[in-house]
């Protein structure tokens, strides 16, 4: 399995330029960050990257719902300078949330984010960038989120039916919300473009709760599948040591 570090979660209110040698050094080639925007040293963190060998694999888009129609010009502007962000970067995988629950009846929210991410397609096709949609617990995490049952993503996908749209399948938010993640894996991989995994419950390393990541990687090693699985949790002791224990019990 693929590692990649997303690092903001595992370091968090930190500095990570100082630590991308010893993530290297570790034995992972990749990483993550979430907010783009929020980052005034993209060109100093592509560089250290392009030093070091490291490829930046993932962003997230700006958070503007695709559940609500009236926000679709919103989003598709957002996603052309999201884009533009992504080659710069090199970076060919778009994390997309798809926002609250807008109480509206639930097919014409579907219809809506079908309807956005179709309109999408080209923009995502000339960048050669995959968007993928990330369902989120609502139990602990995210209250009103839309899109919790993995299920209803690959609906979303099959809908849209884009090699360019795809899902981002959080084992940590999956294993909250409904479980079953062999299964749900191993039917949908063709869905499925990233990984994220944290320990459940906590949202710490990987090997500090009920889900057997070792296991669970060795099933979607069996699916052929070839991308990452981004490491996203909150650490409780030494991120390096923690990224570590995962390469060994994970590669």
């Amino acid at each position: 399995m693929k590692l990649s570090v997303c690092v903001d979660a595992l370091f968090a209110g930190q500095d990570f330029l100082p630590h991308l040698p010893a993530i290297k050094a570790a034995g992972v080639d990749a990483i993550e960050f979430w907010c783009w925007w929020d980052k005034d040293n993209l060109v100093e963190i592509k560089a250290q990257c392009d030093a070091l060998g490291i490829e930046i694999i993932a962003v997230c888009m700006k958070f503007i719902s695709l559940c609500d129609a009236s926000l679709r010009a919103a989003f598709l502007c957002a996603l052309e300078e999201t884009l533009a962000v992504c080659k710069r970067l090199g970076v060919t995988k778009l994390i997309t949330q798809v926002g609250d629950d807008t109480l509206a009846p639930r097919e014409v929210q579907i219809e809506a984010i079908c309807t956005t991410l179709r309109e999408a397609v080209p923009l995502l096709s000339a960048a050669g960038v995959t968007i993928v949609l990330e369902p989120l617990n609502m139990t602990v995490d995210h209250p009103g989120y839309f899109l919790s049952r993995a299920e209803d993503a690959f609906f979303i996908i099959k809908k849209v039916d884009s090699p360019f749209v795809k899902v981002v399948f959080d084992i940590y938010h999956q294993q909250i919300t409904e479980g079953n993640l062999t299964s749900a894996i191993r039917e949908n991989i063709s869905s499925i473009a990233h990984f994220h995994g944290a320990g459940v419950p906590g949202r710490h390393e990987l090997d500090t709760g009920e889900v057997s990541y070792a296991g669970v990687c060795r099933e979607i090693d069996a699916l052929f599948y070839e991308g990452y699985l981004g490491l996203e949790y909150f650490p409780l002791d030494d991120p390096l040591v923690g990224i570590q224990n995962a390469i060994k019990s994970l590669s």
